[in-house]
């Protein structure tokens, strides 16, 4: 699913803005204490608003976590496709994906706490039906660095080990950002790039 531009029309940019400030929200909060309130009142709105494109907190929680799967595929697929050796490309999808932890901060607190959704609240059966699906997404995701880390190792840049269990190192080490990366004052895309390859650094040399 591909999100609508701000602008492209009314409705969309107001959906957009919706969606936002129930990312912070629900990063801040959590899910549990989060109540639309806290949503309309960040967006200085009503909850009528809110409760015009989402019939429930559950169901504007599930948006917010299948747009930080997005952007996450996104930020990955430039690298996937680039000229090189399978390590290389690898390198540049890990790169890639830890900028976008930085870059969609509140998103992806958010997508790592529908996991622990996934795995402890009760739900009713659609709303979990619903929550599969974008557990099947990250599952997606992660077996995109599993493709390309055998790659690796089937051209030799990469010693023999389990795929699996180094795949879920690799991206739980990146993605532990949610719990202490902090946004700073006139910090600019540059700046979490830096950060991204420095993120990355110590798991090339491991590998």
């Amino acid at each position: 699913m591909v999100r609508a531009t701000q602008g492209s029309r009314k409705g969309s940019w107001r959906k957009d803005e919706i969606i936002d400030a129930a990312a912070e929200c629900f990063m801040e909060r959590g899910y549990q204490a989060t109540t639309i309130d806290h949503v309309a009142a960040r967006l200085n709105a009503t909850k009528g608003r809110i409760y015009h494109h989402y019939a429930t907190k559950t169901d504007l929680f599930f948006e917010v976590h299948r747009v930080g799967m997005e952007h996450l595929f996104e930020a990955i697929a430039p690298a996937e496709t680039m000229q090189g050796t399978a390590h290389q490309r690898l390198n540049a999808m890990m790169v890639a994906h830890a900028k976008a932890m930085l870059d969609y901060h509140t998103y992806e607190n958010v997508v790592a706490q529908g996991v622990q959704l996934h795995r402890f609240e009760q739900m009713s059966p659609e709303q979990r039906a619903t929550l599969r699906e974008l557990i099947t997404l990250r599952d997606d995701f992660e077996q995109k660095f599993k493709t390309v880390l055998q790659q690796a190792m089937d051209e030799g840049s990469i010693d023999q080990m389990d795929v699996s269990i180094t795949t879920k190192t690799l991206l739980g080490g990146l993605q532990w950002s949610i719990f202490w990366y902090r946004r700073q004052p006139n910090e600019t895309p540059e700046h979490r790039e830096m950060l991204a390859r420095k993120m990355v650094e110590p798991f090339v040399k491991g590998l």
